[in-house]
């Protein structure tokens, strides 16, 4: 096969997989790999669930697709435990993480205008990722994938991530919203300091804003609770989720409470398959398994994977320290360090580096103790060679 028909937007590496069981993938020559990636954040049950797999089969053999003419008892089935688990009170479906902030700008827009507002400005944070549809593409703090598609759309202004005071020094009456992630991802997995969450709604409730958080990387168990925001007892107005929702399945939700609850309406927004039948099954098995005991068990193998790195990588002056919450890692290293992609692949572990110089962890959250060790061991020595390699260059 070739990819000369494949528009080159990824620079892909080179091997691909056939088939995956747990946290391992393996190649057509049956050569296996710990994925630490997860599918970008979003495999968080791993590769081939028994739950995941037996729940899209059943209702596949029933009905896959309907519309949103229609009710889908699924959906709202779906729609009532992620309002549930996360103390929300309506759920939009659409089929990525893009999608749900596309619906939360849309709301924050929509918010505005009914305090009228001419022109609604959101609060967005430096290092932020939200995606790359014109709208959360102009909310990404990132000029490398805006690059070439100016000129962005107006409304948002850009702050410090993780800077209470200057968040506080930009009231205007324009402003209508903040839009944040609990843990930057893209950004290079950086958790902001205690409180800032709750500083942010404190923010918001003051000056009648709209506090929407981005946890499309953050949710479905990756940080230790069902959404980061709630092990700090913040509740948006508005939280977007996707990757680890459907568990490969795409599948996004925006979720909204109080003033965000009724500003969309009948043919305000849409989507064609958001929360079909076949999504929403997929979501539910997710959730369900998730709830039933593994997202409990988070916390202590995140610590477990972290203290192991800290231990095998202290002595490594490249490396400036390890840092995350839940099985949300990173690496920092002092320079970019994109080669230790295909070293680790090479010594059968998928990982990702972002941000130019964090190694980013994302494994499956259903990782053994095993696999934890295989992990950190396998991880520190190809760094440890890396680092020989650059002293000795």
């Amino acid at each position: 096969m070739s990819d000369q028909f494949l528009i080159p937007t990824y620079a892909r590496q080179p091997v691909s997989f056939e088939r995956g069981e747990g946290v391992w993938l393996y190649d057509p020559a049956g050569k296996r790999y710990l994925d630490a990636v997860s599918g970008v954040g979003v495999c968080n049950l791993g590769h081939a669930h028994p739950a995941v797999v037996r729940a899209l089969g059943e209702q596949a053999a029933r009905v896959m697709h309907t519309s949103n003419l229609y009710r889908i008892p699924g959906q709202e089935k779906l729609a009532a435990r992620l309002c549930e688990v996360s103390g929300m009170e309506k759920a939009f479906f659409g089929n990525s993480g893009a999608e749900a902030n596309e619906a939360a700008i849309k709301l924050a827009r929509l918010h505005g205008r009914r305090r009228g507002v001419e022109k609604p400005v959101t609060l967005v944070m430096s290092g932020s990722f939200h995606g790359r549809t014109m709208a959360t593409l102009s909310a990404t703090a990132n000029r490398k994938v805006q690059e070439g598609y100016a000129p962005l759309l107006e409304g948002f202004r850009q702050l410090p991530y993780n800077d209470l005071p200057a968040v506080e020094q930009a009231v205007s009456d324009d402003v209508v919203a903040i839009l944040v992630e609990p843990v930057q991802g893209e950004g290079g997995v950086i958790v902001p300091d205690a409180g800032y969450l709750a500083g942010l709604r404190a923010l918001c409730d003051r000056h009648g804003w709209l506090l929407m958080l981005d946890e499309v990387q953050s949710g479905n168990g990756r940080t230790g609770s069902y959404f980061a925001c709630l092990a700090e007892g913040v509740r948006p107005d508005v939280l977007t989720t996707a990757k680890g929702l459907g568990n490969g399945f795409p599948i996004g939700a925006c979720l909204v409470s109080g003033p965000a609850a009724d500003l969309f309406g009948p043919g305000s927004h849409g989507s064609t398959y958001g929360g079909n039948p076949l999504g929403a099954a997929a979501a539910l098995a997710v959730m369900d398994t998730l709830t039933g005991g593994v997202i409990d068990a988070v916390d202590a193998r995140g610590e477990a994977l972290r203290a192991a790195l800290q231990q095998k990588l202290s002595d490594i002056d490249l490396v400036r320290g390890v840092r995350g919450r839940g099985l949300m890692i990173g690496i920092q290293l002092d320079r970019d360090c994109g080669e230790l992609v295909g070293r680790a692949r090479e010594a059968g572990l998928l990982i990702n580096v972002t941000a130019g110089s964090v190694v980013r962890l994302l494994p499956p959250l259903i990782i053994s103790d095993d696999e934890i060790r295989f992990l950190a061991d396998t991880l520190s020595a190809v760094i440890r060679e890396y680092a020989r390699d650059q002293e000795a260059a």
